[in-house]
C-alpha cells in the first residue's frame, strides 16, 4: 500500500526522531501529552508493561515498532519471540539498537501493516501505539493485525473524533503528511467485532487506548 503518510514515515521524517526521544522518557511524555493532547499516556505506557503477561515464548508483534519504545516492557528472560514489523529502515534500525543495549534478541521485519507477512494467529500479542493514526487505511491495518493475531491486540492512537479542541493537531498532521484519515473507536472496535474479537477501549484527550481478545 502506498501514501502521502506511507511515504512521509518511510522516509524518516524529523518527527520521528522528536517521537522517539520524548517516548523514550516517560515524565516528559506526560507533560507534553497532558499539554498538547490531554492525555498523560498511561496507557499507552500501560500497554507496554502488558508485554509482562505474554507467556514464556510467546510471539510479540510490534507495529509499527518505530524506535523501540515498547521494548522497555520485555524480560530478556521470558524468551519472548519478538517482532518488529516497520515500513522504515531507519526505525528499524533504531529498534535493532535498543534491542542491543536491553539484551534482547528480536526479529524485524520491514513491511506494511495492511500486508504482514505472517501466518494467520501466529501472534499472541500484538501492539500498534501511536501507529493507527500514521496509516493511510486504517480499516485495512487493523483487519490485518486481527488476521494475525491469536489471542491479544493494544491498540493507541490519535482518533479522529477527538473534538474541537484537538482538530488543528489532526489538521496540521494531515498538511504535514504525518497523519492520515485515523478512525473512531466505533469504527475500530467494529472492525475488530468483525474479526472475532471483544474490545475494551478509553478516550482521554485525543487518544484513544484499547485492548481486545478473542473470546
Amino acid at each position: 500500500m502506498t501514501g502521502t503518510v506511507s511515504d512521509t514515515w518511510r522516509l524518516d521524517h524529523p518527527w520521528a526522531h522528536v517521537y522517539s526521544f520524548g517516548m523514550g522518557h516517560p515524565a516528559l511524555a506526560r507533560t507534553a501529552g497532558v499539554v498538547g493532547f490531554g492525555t498523560s499516556f498511561d496507557g499507552l505506557y500501560d500497554a507496554i508493561d502488558s508485554l509482562a503477561h505474554v507467556p514464556a515464548g510467546g510471539t510479540v508483534l510490534d507495529v509499527p515498532c518505530g524506535s523501540g519504545i515498547a521494548l522497555r516492557g520485555v524480560d530478556p528472560a521470558a524468551g519472548l519471540r519478538y517482532l518488529a514489523c516497520d515500513i522504515s529502515p531507519a526505525m528499524l534500525r533504531r529498534t535493532r539498537r535498543a534491542a542491543e543495549r536491553r539484551g534482547i534478541a528480536i526479529e524485524t521485519l520491514e513491511g506494511d501493516v495492511a500486508d504482514l507477512p505472517l501466518e494467520d494467529r501466529s501472534v499472541d500479542l500484538t501492539l500498534s501505539l501511536t501507529g493507527l493514526h500514521c496509516f493511510p487505511d486504517p480499516g485495512a491495518a487493523v483487519r490485518e493485525i486481527a488476521r494475525v493475531t491469536a489471542d491479544r491486540i493494544e491498540l493507541t492512537w490519535l482518533r479522529s473524533d477527538a473534538g474541537l479542541r484537538y482538530r488543528p493537531i489532526l489538521v496540521a498532521g494531515r498538511a504535514g503528511g504525518l497523519v492520515g484519515p485515523s478512525a473512531t473507536v466505533l469504527e475500530v472496535t467494529g472492525w475488530l467485532r468483525a474479526a472475532g474479537f471483544v474490545s475494551y477501549a478509553v478516550t482521554e484527550g485525543a487518544f484513544a487506548y484499547l485492548s481486545a481478545r478473542r473470546p
